[in-house]
This record gives structure tokens, C-alpha cells and sequence, in this order.
């Protein structure tokens, strides 16, 4: 908040955070502003026949700040990526590792080993990227692992990862996802404070929670210890006609409250980047997307009406 430090105080920072996050979501070129969340876009969600200077233009000219890679390990690649990002003003925020195949909780101790070292390789992408974390899937319940199983297992796991995602300065951002494990905003709480490191933290996902939970619920628990998030929409959830047999939607036209939800990132004094997850598209789609979450910073209903 130094950059407004001379024009508002903090009480009227939190007071105007909404209308101050329509006006500073938009990137100037060449230029990495922090003041507010910060609009971000999956990579993949680029369009497939853009070069990556291209990709990493048409990203800045919609309005997005910065973009999430999944891992690249090929050293050319890498470069080529970080000169476009940099020549195009974009940050590469993040690296969305995943880690479902094997995961760390997988009970065949060869595919846990694998799947500690494709986690230890994401790290490195990401540093090499010059992200600040990897998107992590902490474990899985299923017919062959049970719950304490994979709690333990996967605590484990990330215990040994944290000395190098330290070395590196990459944090650790772990993700609820339809996974079946970590089933309430109290109990992840718990979970990531179990680690007592400032490197690991939730990447917490919006949508994700919707047939289970209430986001503005998750947000207002998990507080502090959110650090990234995924931006898109479910029709369905807990109480409301589809449930779990509902759809992934747009921004703006599924169960969520969006002005709830941005309430909530505003109490917990939320400013690090909200990084969208939906289909990709072309640039009259991406355009579109970044207005409905400049609507959703600004308080507003993403879609008018």
C-alpha cells in the first residue's frame, strides 16, 4: 500500500478498496502495480494459435496483470516465456502444478516418491519462471486411501518440500478441489497452520466450493492464509436446485454471490491475484471476462442487471 500511502490512509483504503480495485486491476505496460487484487489469466486460456509474444500482448491489452503457466522444464521455453511476459508488462505469478497423477498421498510408496519429485521439479519451473509459488492438489480420499491416510501422507510429503520451495522463495499454495479431502474452511485452516511455515498457504478457488460451501464462508475463515486465487463460477450448490449434478458457468451467471464474496476479500484485505479458470477464448471473450471481474472488484454484480 505504499504507493497510496501519501493520498489515503489505511481505514480509507479498506473503506474504498472496491473502487479502487476497478482502477488499478488495469495494467499500464512495463509497469507491475500492487496496489488491490490483481487480475491474472490462465495461459492456457490464451488462444492455441497466438505465439508467445502474442499470447502475452493480447493478455496485457484485455486488461489482465500477470498470467498462470503450468510447468515448463525446458530451458528455451522458459526464456522465451519470461522476454515475452517482460516485454508485454506481464508478471508470471504462479505455476498450476495440480499434482493428481500420482498424488502424494497415493499409497504405492513408488508413485508417492514420484509424485514428491514431479512436485520438486514444478518448483524449480516456477523459479525459473520467476513465479512466486506452485498451485499444489495436497492429497486425495478414495476407495484405496483413507482420510487419515492421506492427511498423513500428504503432510508428509509437503514437510519435505518445504526446505527447497524455502530456498527457492516459491510458496507452496495448496488448493481445495473436488478431491475429497479438506472439506471445511475450519479444517484447512488447521491443516495449512499445522505446517507452521510462511511457505505454505491455500490457493483458494471459488468455485471449487460451491456444492459444499459458501465462498464468502471460506474466504472470511481461511483470511490471511489466502494467498492466490482461482476466479470461476458453479450453477448448483448446498441448498439450491442442481447440487452437485449443476455446471461450471461464466463469471457472473452461476450460484455465487459475487458482491458477498468480494465483501469478504475486502474484510480479509485481499491484494494478491485473483487468476481466472474457465475455457479459453478468443480476444472479444478475454475482453469480456476481464470486465466482469472489474465489475466484481468494483462491488458490482459481474453482469449487469
Amino acid at each position: 500500500m505504499s504507493e497510496v500511502r501519501n493520498s489515503i490512509n489505511r481505514r480509507q483504503f479498506l473503506a474504498g478498496a472496491a473502487a479502487l480495485a476497478s482502477t488499478s486491476s488495469l495494467p499500464v505496460k512495463g509497469e507491475k502495480r500492487m496496489t488491490g487484487p490483481k487480475k491474472s489469466v490462465m495461459y492456457t486460456m490464451l488462444p492455441a494459435s497466438l505465439s508467445i509474444e502474442e499470447k502475452m500482448q493480447m493478455a496485457h491489452d484485455v486488461g489482465f496483470a500477470g498470467v498462470e503457466t503450468p510447468p515448463i522444464f525446458d530451458k528455451s521455453e522458459i526464456a522465451n516465456m519470461r522476454s515475452a511476459a517482460e516485454k508485454a508488462g506481464i508478471d508470471i505469478h504462479s505455476v498450476i502444478y495440480g499434482g493428481w497423477d500420482p498424488p502424494l498421498s497415493s499409497p504405492d510408496p513408488a508413485a508417492a516418491v514420484q509424485s514428491l519429485q514431479n512436485a520438486r521439479a514444478a518448483i524449480q519451473s516456477a523459479h525459473d519462471l520467476g513465479a512466486e509459488d506452485i498451485l499444489l492438489v495436497p492429497a486425495i480420499v478414495d476407495a484405496s486411501t483413507r482420510y487419515a491416510e492421506a492427511y498423513q501422507r500428504s503432510h508428509d510429503a509437503i514437510r519435505k518440500l518445504i526446505p527447497l520451495a524455502e530456498s527457492l522463495k516459491i510458496s507452496l499454495c495448496l488448493e481445495e478441489v473436488w478431491n475429497n479431502f479438506l472439506l471445511s474452511p475450519i479444517e484447512f485452516a488447521a491443516y495449512l497452520d499445522s505446517f507452521h511455515s510462511p511457505w505454505v498457504h491455500s490457493y483458494f478457488d471459488v468455485g471449487n466450493v460451491v456444492i459444499f460451501g459458501w465462498p464468502q464462508d471460506w474466504i472470511r475463515t481461511l483470511g490471511h492464509r489466502i494467498k492466490k486465487v482461482h476466479l470461476k463460477d458453479y450453477k448448483g450448490g448446498p441448498g439450491l436446485f442442481g447440487g452437485a449434478d449443476g455446471h461450471w458457468a461464466n463469471i457472473g451467471e452461476g450460484s455465487i454471490d459475487w458482491q458477498e464474496t468480494r465483501k469478504a476479500f475486502a474484510e480479509i484485505n485481499f491484494n494478491g491475484y485473483m487468476n481466472t479458470e474457465l475455457a479459453g477464448g478468443d480476444e472479444k471473450y478475454l475482453r469480456d471476462l476481464s470486465v466482469r471481474i472489474d465489475r466484481f472488484l468494483a462491488g458490482e454484480k459481474p453482469l449487469p442487471g
